[in-house]
């Protein structure tokens, strides 16, 4: 149990994580995978590398710190953190290897500032998040084996089919191979899919939204190829799963997590995406549609052409066959693309459209898209007069945007 003293010696180190926070971070997971190397095989190395691991796990430190009197405000995002941990398969004994490494990285870098007190201080502060997290953790891995089809840990899926919905996106349906049941989820929410990546010698997780409407059948990922010189680790996950992995291929799949989902409400509803972040919309909009709701719907979307547009024919076919549903595509450019209505050159503007079309009381936002592109758009729609607890917003990969 942390005492109070405790408390006041953990929050005096808020300006050295402000300052420092990320020299920490890295130098705790470089002393991690020194000695636990086969924990690679868990975490991002796409994200080691680009440093977002980093600079989202100095983030989380720093805002606990500050938060140390009243660690349940940062509940809504120890939920997100979460829910990317049962995705993973993380258990309560991993918190004991990781807290000793952190602990031991905070005494190295501190060096003769850190003093025995202040250790045990963020000893105790560190386990008292372990146990909230592992608490939380144990309920939402009960509420995962409480579904039918329901799962922890890797369940081995075929891919039945491999669909090519533009020059850069491929969906891949996913069956389990026990052929039982898969548990419903919520649409929005995403797998983990784990692959052996020889180039690196590691089995490596990624992060894909489930991009089809709950059906109890199969689960569908709708996954960007990534068309760089050198991809980076994330980018070779992604590729393997275009050049390499084939129908009839197994491949191991973790359950449903995530909890930038659908709100269950009558609101009218508009979406915003860029690029590969459509693919949690469509899911929210294929469960609108199947469920005969008569929400108004607005879908707002933008890439680089039609060429790399994925669903492009799906969303237009929704528009003309629903009255309560509109779509607006942005192009960077419209060349060799017909006059038609709702097609525009350049980047997503949404005050494009006015006000009043975007905006209603009890209007709701989903954006997703690259951290920019959610970051803008979230702050138009606040300019407009969104109400902010009304806005949602998905980042693909560690949680660094600190919008609400």
């Amino acid at each position: 149990m942390i005492t109070a003293a405790q408390k006041e010696l953990v929050k005096a180190t808020v300006p050295f994580l402000r300052e420092r926070g990320v020299e920490l971070t890295k130098h705790f997971y470089s002393r991690m995978f020194m000695h636990n190397p086969e924990l690679k095989n868990v975490f991002n190395m796409g994200n080691q590398q680009n440093e977002r691991q980093q600079t989202a796990l100095a983030g989380a430190v720093l805002a606990y710190a500050e938060n140390i009197d009243h660690p349940e405000v940062l509940m809504p995002v120890l939920d997100g953190i979460g829910q990317k941990h049962i995705s993973l398969d993380i258990r309560p004994e991993d918190y004991f290897i990781v807290g000793g490494h952190l602990l031991a990285a905070i005494g190295e870098i501190l060096e003769d500032q850190a003093s025995e007190s202040l250790l045990k201080a963020w000893e105790a502060a560190y386990f008292q998040l372990a146990d909230i997290m592992s608490q939380h953790e144990l309920s939402l891995y009960n509420k995962q084996i409480q579904k039918k089809g329901g799962w922890t840990g890797w369940r081995p899926f075929i891919v039945k089919d491999k669909v090519r919905e533009s020059d850069e996106i491929t969906s891949f349906y996913l069956y389990p191979s026990d052929g039982g049941a898969v548990a419903d989820f919520l649409p929005g929410q995403y797998l983990s899919v784990r692959l052996f990546i020889p180039e690196l010698g590691l089995l490596q997780p990624r992060q894909y939204s489930i991009s089809t409407a709950p059906n109890g059948i199969y689960y569908r990922i709708s996954v960007k190829r990534e068309t760089a010189e050198h991809p980076t680790p994330d980018g070779m996950i992604s590729n393997r799963l275009h050049s390499f992995v084939n129908e009839g291929d197994l491949v191991d799949v973790s359950a449903p997590a995530g909890n930038f989902t659908l709100q269950n409400t009558g609101n009218p509803i508009v979406f915003i995406s860029g690029g590969v972040g459509q693919t949690p919309l469509i899911a929210m909009m294929e469960s609108l549609i199947n469920n005969g709701s008569p929400r108004q719907a607005t879908w707002i979307h933008g890439c680089r052409g039609k060429e790399v547009h994925a669903f492009k024919e799906t969303l237009h076919q929704w528009a003309v066959a629903h009255d309560n549903v509109s779509r607006h595509v942005f192009y960077n450019n419209l060349a060799g693309i017909y006059a038609e209505d709702n097609h525009y050159e350049g980047w997503v503007d949404l005050k494009r459209f006015g006000d009043d079309m975007l905006v209603s009381p009890d209007t709701e936002f989903y954006i997703c898209g690259p951290g920019q592109f959610i970051e803008k758009h979230y702050k138009d729609l606040l300019a407009m007069g969104a109400k902010e607890e009304s806005i949602y917003f998905e980042e693909f990969g560690p949680q660094s945007l600190q919008l609400n």
